[in-house]
């Protein structure tokens, strides 16, 4: 896939040697932006291979964000991905599905006078009947199919049902033409003391010439790994609610803050502090495919070792690598006529996806 090869080099051509919470250093950079159209295939990675393991990883996690789940304690029957960040329960301190099915309605005192909820919205109602000519109880119910009642009696809102029914014009006052179709994982509270608040924290849904197209916003992206998986994950979450809606895919936008490539612990991250204007130069001036395994050869020549336990901290040189495949064909994706509270693992059919060789890439928690 081109987008994705050449958001890397322009991470490398462009980035900056950058320290970070983990013990692996980083060449990172400011906002980077691509498009990729969905009707031209399914883009999951081809320089890589990302099936088996990977794939039944990307597949259970994006069921799990679906039940609206806090804990992992039925991801880990899958994968174990979640798990360097949750409690000893399985809790997550931020859980993407958690706000994505769930999020918390202020109620009661917590009110500030002047807002409007859905737990006090009689005077909200009194605004939209006029300016909607709607009655109050077609309001109430459009908006009450949204909001859960919690074990311990607080209310939260549905997002993700909230975004298909206004695409499918059961709103009671807004329709697929919104421009507020936004799903929203960010909590300014719960990320101040979280762990790992969310990467991709909010993504807006808007149709255009009957096309549903999703735009990511991203505060941090891990390129070599997480990224990969964020647009195929992203990818099939358009494809599935585009198939509720009976609109057809369109693109997948993804913005990403801060897009960064792990370079290594210890001295191994800190050869690239000395060199990174060099590293940028031999990208620069690279105009073939082979000439990227020549900067991954000159690397792996001068850099010092990985130590023993720190190996693929340094992701460069296996993205080098990456940079000199030919992206293949992409694969399709065949998905039933379901609900997302109804999609299995055996629903989602891959066909035709013959990636590259797999590569190594050690995860920086």
């Amino acid at each position: 896939m081109e987008q994705y090869q050449q958001l890397v080099k322009n991470i490398i051509k462009n980035g900056n040697y950058k320290k970070n919470r983990t013990d692996a250093d980083t060449i990172s950079s400011f906002s980077q932006h691509y498009k990729i159209d969905l009707q031209e295939g399914f883009p999951l990675l081809t320089t890589k291979d990302l099936s088996g393991y990977r794939w039944n990883s990307l597949i259970h996690e994006l069921l799990w964000y679906f039940t609206g789940e806090e804990h992992t304690k039925n991801l880990r029957e899958h994968t174990k991905i979640w798990d360097a960040w949750a409690d000893e329960k399985g809790l997550l301190p931020t859980a993407y599905g958690r706000f994505w099915r769930r999020y918390p309605i202020p109620e009661g005192e917590d009110v500030l006078e002047g807002e409007w909820w859905p737990t006090n919205q009689e005077k909200w109602m009194d605004k939209a009947e006029k300016q909607y000519n709607l009655q109050d109880e077609e309001i109430r119910e459009g908006i009450s199919r949204w909001i859960n009642e919690e074990k311990d009696g607080r209310k939260t809102f549905d997002q993700i049902q909230y975004a298909i029914d206004t695409l499918n014009g059961d709103h009671p006052y807004r329709g697929p033409e919104s421009r507020r179709i936004i799903i929203n994982a960010w909590h300014p509270a719960n990320a101040a003391v979280s762990k790992l608040p969310p990467c991709h924290f909010t993504w807006v849904m808007n149709v255009q010439n009957g096309k549903l197209n999703t735009h990511l916003t991203q505060r941090s992206g891990d390129t070599a790994l997480g990224i990969p998986f964020n647009i195929a994950a992203y990818a099939l979450i358009t494809k599935i609610i585009a198939k509720q809606t009976d609109f057809k895919p369109g693109t997948f936008s993804h913005t990403i803050v801060d897009s960064h490539i792990y370079c290594g612990k210890g001295k191994r991250g800190e050869w690239y502090q000395e060199n990174t204007e060099k590293l940028k130069e031999k990208m620069r001036e690279a105009s073939d495919r082979e000439e990227y395994l020549d900067i991954k050869e000159w690397i792996e020549k001068e850099a010092p070792d990985e130590k023993e336990g720190e190996e693929n901290f340094d992701h460069i040189p296996n993205l080098l690598k990456q940079l000199s495949r030919e992206p293949r064909e992409r694969p399709e994706m065949h998905l039933p006529q379901k609900s997302i509270d109804e999609l299995e693992y055996k629903d989602f059919q891959l066909e035709g996806y013959d990636p590259h060789g797999g590569l190594e890439f050690s995860v920086a928690e």
